[in-house]
């Protein structure tokens, strides 16, 4: 761990060097997701119904290894909702604490998805999702739980042009 351990002479220099894997190994790790915020013309939500929840979620999810969360996201679109959608600008970053069942703390990004005009091109995944809407802003977030303050303040980042960061939703 030291260079000089065993000189502990006055003045005696101690080197403070780690090995980078152990110093990397004690920081703070999380899991990582990312979705999207796609409206339709009317300005409602996109939301999908996982079948593994009891809320909807914004269509998105868990980042692989080492995979970029913007990447996660454009991935997830293609994979549940059958779309390649460009994923625009960072509108939200969330940070929820870890807890019983995910033992460590998960930061997650909304990005803007855009606006959908032909939402009968959606395909959903069927081994994951069961259903999918459109829902008016306060409609969408009453659905989403507890991570509901994720939909104003993307629809106010969109706004704005201003990441938001939500600690704890």
């Amino acid at each position: 761990m030291t260079d000089d351990a065993d000189d502990l002479r006055p003045g005696a220099v101690r080197s403070t060097f780690v090995e980078p894997e152990i110093y990397y190994a004690g920081l703070a790790a999380a899991y990582v997701t990312a979705g999207a915020l796609i409206t339709d013309p009317a300005g409602r939500v996109l939301l999908v119904k996982p079948n593994y929840r009891d809320h909807w979620l914004l269509p998105g999810g868990a980042a692989d290894d080492n995979e970029a969360p913007e990447a996660a996201c454009a991935r997830e679109l293609e994979e549940e909702i059958g779309l390649a959608l460009d994923v625009g600008p960072l509108l939200v970053v969330a940070w929820q604490p870890a807890r019983a069942e995910r033992f460590r703390p998960t930061v997650s990004f909304v990005f803007d998805a855009g606006i959908l005009a032909g939402p009968e091109r959606i395909r959903l995944q069927e081994d994951e999702l069961d259903d999918h809407g459109f829902f008016a802003p306060e409609q969408a977030a009453a659905r989403l739980g507890p991570i509901a303050a994720r939909i104003p303040a993307a629809l106010h980042a969109r706004e704005t042009r201003t990441p938001v960061y939500l600690p704890h939703a």
